[in-house]
């Protein structure tokens, strides 16, 4: 079994790297503003999970073939880029009926949970800050001469996304609490239904401009 002061280790380094604002993050808030506390949760909850499949497909051994060709990482991170601004610009078309949706509480819904709960899975697993935290450093971290090397990484991965789902669910909290007051407007409402998905087509053009030149 690994040692705590690994395990240790390993989440300390996932902290730092968690707590600073990324893709998912970003997102999370994004659809806190446009949507609300309970959107902003579920997609925590799609997030950790994409982010969990990326841990799966690690030890499986597929992330080393993303984290070796540049094709294959430029591809999914420029899928998840366009599926990000996609969904801002469908934030920023659907803002002006924000107020409506928020003040009838329609129950019949359930739809949207599962609608919600998906993009958020899809972000998770095209985030390519989480994609080469998992390929390049999770491994470096398994102590192979125990043994057990896919139960390990995903143990790791486990620690990772606990950390996560507290700090995301932290973040989307305090942006859905800022929603509240804005949503007693509809002007008001519209226009941080605006923000969030500006944010959203934002993040997505980031994603795209950044990461490896290799």
């Amino acid at each position: 079994m690994m040692s705590s002061e690994r395990l240790l280790a390993f989440a300390a380094m996932s902290f730092l790297l968690i707590v600073i604002p990324g893709p998912s993050v970003l997102f999370v808030i994004g659809r806190a503003l446009a949507q609300g506390r309970r959107a902003a949760l579920t997609t925590v909850v799609g997030n950790t999970l994409g982010a969990y499949a990326l841990v799966v497909a690690v030890a499986l051994g597929v992330g080393s073939v993303v984290e070796r060709s540049v094709l294959v990482f430029t591809t999914l991170k420029l899928a998840g880029a366009a599926y990000l601004i996609h969904l801002g610009v469908r934030a920023w078309r659907q803002r002006g009926s924000l107020h409506a949706a928020v003040t009838e509480r329609d129950p019949t819904r359930g739809g949207s949970g599962l609608r919600t709960l998906w993009e958020g899975f899809a972000v998770g697993v095209a985030n390519p800050k989480t994609m080469v935290f998992f390929a390049a450093v999770l491994p470096q971290f398994v102590d192979r001469a125990q043994g057990h090397v896919m139960t390990q990484m995903l143990l790791l991965g486990l620690i990772f996304n606990i950390i996560a789902v507290a700090c995301d669910s932290v973040w989307g909290l305090a942006a859905a609490t800022g929603r509240d007051w804005f949503a007693r407007s509809p002007r008001r409402l519209s226009l941080v239904g605006g923000i969030g998905g500006l944010t959203m087509i934002g993040l997505g053009v980031t994603v795209a401009v950044t990461g490896r030149k290799d």
